[in-house]
């Protein structure tokens, strides 16, 4: 659950990302005619309405870039099945259609369908979940000849408009009574008034370490309970003092105050760190004052020094409290930095948005105060303070074009490299990082490159939080991921040799269920004769090379393939049991002896059906045949896999 938690986090900030953009035109129109809101100035009505182009759409970008995002392969039939997930209910829920269902007039049906538009946050996230689960079980579905056109990633956007409509009914009577509940629920905490504002901005920092803040956020920033914060904020069709309290008290906090209490860690950091700790500070206390990216700041101290991201915390929601008091407002579009408060400053419902900055000097001070006793007197290990572990790291400086290629090579190897790395995603300042083994990671490595944190969720999942410039790191490491990154590392002292990996990846060959090679029905095979390996019982007939290396050996029956890894080890892939009687007839070979493949190629292609009624099993196995070669192999038990996700790793002599 927490992966698929992880998933769905970064999968958001692709629609999230796009705000930034609304913000600009919509600010800038703003800002040319404050008065007419365009009506009386051409450009500043074509900003504000580009700029709405985005905001009015919101339920679409979140159906289409979840369905992307949690796609196992971020397929574009993925966007396209979430789009039509989307559509569907808008089709089918909306007034105009319950009317006709009902046999009711337009007017008199439930106010609560008419939330049922393009910018439901709520239907745009359901409809992207809905997408990519039905991409990930049927993109592989092979159909009936007379039938073969709608297969495979076709066949998904069909499947996703049928359990939409399924779920349109459903909406039709369940919609209204979870509407009034969230209406309800947004109208209790904005009926608190300032107390209400300050226990969000409470909260808000709160969860951010579980993610769940995003949760919160999609209740009073957007259209979820009947809020929409930002979107009214940024319309101006709210109330002057009252629209953008969930957001405004976030400016002092962001802007002033934790740029200060990154100035009392710098101060209490130990001498001889001093240096290296006002490198980090500086850095992040930047992105907090000029874009609101917060993450680089609160998680150099969130974990190694918790009590004072609970003060962090409290401090955040007495700002909110203190600006909805007052009703001084700003908003923001990305993150409450000084780019979205310059911005709002002429969206006429901003209410003396500059006493926010006399607010911020404020929190500056309180900050750093706060900040300072509270390290001092319980002897926090915030950056800088930390005990020397007697492992002392390579000088590593990041400078020049290749700082990216380099931190991200250091990273790879410390996490373990693809013996240990299973998929690498970034968010808009961390790295979202799946494994095999956390307890793998060599933590210190990490660190040494300078990042401002990191953070261990479970067995399987870390995250690294790198700024943000986290994409150019990203690519870099998918690039080394994939095989087609840098093979050396670049340091001051030297280039190091390239050497052949000992330990290396095996993955699943196909969609299916691993089991282990001692439960198939061939004694050959489950009595090891072969060699040690895994059998995957297929779902789809697409069959992938589980490890990179050269096609050594091509059976003229199609039925099976031998490849060579870079170490010497000989992987046997065999298609079915008995299916060498075949003659080749189910197979569709896309590979030649002596051809180098990559690991995920597609090998082959068989044809299940074909198999199964000439009376052989499908099972596909992997065999290591020349285990002279092979010093350990260790494989994941029997579970259900996808094409290209790792298996267990080998490691030769």
């Amino acid at each position: 659950m927490k992966a698929y938690m992880q998933r769905m986090g970064r999968s958001l900030m692709l629609p999230v990302a796009t705000l930034p953009v609304a913000a600009l035109f919509m600010g800038i129109g703003y800002w040319i005619d404050p008065s007419g809101w365009g009506g009386n100035n051409l450009l500043a009505a074509f900003l504000i309405k580009a700029g709405g182009t985005i905001l009015d759409n919101l339920g679409v970008l979140f159906a289409v870039g979840l369905a992307l995002g949690m796609s196992k392969d971020k397929d574009g039939a993925a966007a396209l099945s979430g789009l039509v997930a989307f559509l569907t209910p808008m089709t089918l829920v909306n007034s105009e259609a319950v009317a006709m269902f009902t046999k009711v007039a337009v007017e008199d049906v439930n106010i609560a369908f008419g939330a049922i538009n393009f910018k439901n946050v709520f239907v745009g996230i359901l409809a992207g979940l809905v997408a990519a689960a039905m991409y990930n079980r049927f993109s592989g579905v092979k159909l009936p000849m007379a039938l073969s056109f709608f297969s495979g990633k076709r066949l998904v956007p069909i499947v996703t408009a049928g359990v939409m409509a399924v779920l349109s009914a459903i909406l039709i009577f369940a919609w209204p009574p979870v509407y009034t509940g969230l209406v309800s629920f947004g109208e209790m905490i904005s009926g608190m008034g300032p107390l209400g504002a300050g226990l969000y901005g409470l909260f808000n920092r709160l969860l951010i370490p579980t993610g769940l803040h995003h949760a919160l956020n999609n209740v009073f920033w957007f259209n979820l309970a009947g809020i929409d914060d930002i979107g009214k904020f940024w319309a101006s069709e709210g109330v002057r003092g009252i629209t953008g309290r969930y957001q405004a008290g976030f400016f002092p906090v962001m802007m002033f105050g934790l740029p200060a209490g990154a100035l009392a860690i710098y101060q209490c950091a130990r001498p001889e760190k001093k240096k290296v700790t006002a490198s980090l500070m500086v850095a992040a206390a930047f992105a907090s004052f000029f874009t609101g990216v917060t993450e680089p700041l609160e998680f150099s101290f969130m974990f190694v020094a918790w009590p004072l991201y609970v003060v962090h915390a409290i401090l955040t929601g007495i700002s909110m409290f203190i600006a909805a008091t007052f009703r001084w407002t700003a908003g923001f579009n990305f993150s409450a930095g000084f780019i979205d408060f310059f911005l709002s400053l002429r969206v006429p419902i901003a209410n003396q948005p500059y006493m926010l900055l006399l607010l911020g000097l404020v929190m500056a001070v309180v900050y750093y105060t706060t900040f300072r006793f509270v390290i001092v007197k319980f002897n926090l290990m915030t950056p800088g303070r930390e005990e020397d572990d007697g492992e002392e790291m390579p000088d590593i400086r990041l400078t020049g074009d290749s700082k990216h290629a380099v931190m991200a090579q250091k990273i790879y190897e410390a996490l373990g490299g693809p013996a240990n790395v299973q998929s690498i995603d970034n968010c808009t300042t961390r790295l979202r990082l799946q494994l095999k083994d956390t307890g793998e990671v060599n933590q210190s490595q990490i660190k040494a490159t300078g990042v401002p944190g990191l953070k261990v969720i479970d067995d399987t999942n870390i995250q690294v939080i790198v700024g943000t410039e986290v994409q150019f790191v990203a690519d870099e490491m998918n690039r080394l991921h994939n095989g087609s990154g840098a093979t050396h590392a670049v340091t001051e002292q030297a280039i190091v040799e390239e050497e052949v990996p000992k330990t290396q990846a095996l993955f699943a060959v196909a969609n299916g269920r691993l089991v282990p090679i001692t439960e198939v029905s061939d004694d050959v095979f489950s009595e090891k004769m072969m060699g040690d390996g895994y059998a995957v019982l297929p779902t789809s007939g697409e069959i992938f090379s589980p490890v990179a290396g050269t096609i050594s050996n091509v059976f003229p029956t199609k039925h099976a393939v031998g490849i060579t890894t870079a170490s010497g080890v000989e992987v046997l892939l065999h298609m079915g049991l008995d299916t060498v009687d075949l003659g080749g007839e189910p197979f569709e070979l896309y590979v030649k002896a002596g051809q180098q493949v990559g690991r995920g190629q597609m090998i082959a292609k068989v044809d299940l059906e074909a198999v199964r009624k000439a009376g052989k099993k499908t099972d596909i196995i992997v065999a290591l045949t020349n285990m002279d070669k092979v010093k350990s192999s260790d494989l994941i038990e029997t579970k259900e896999v996808l094409v290209n996700e790792v298996i267990g790793e080998i490691t030769s002599n």
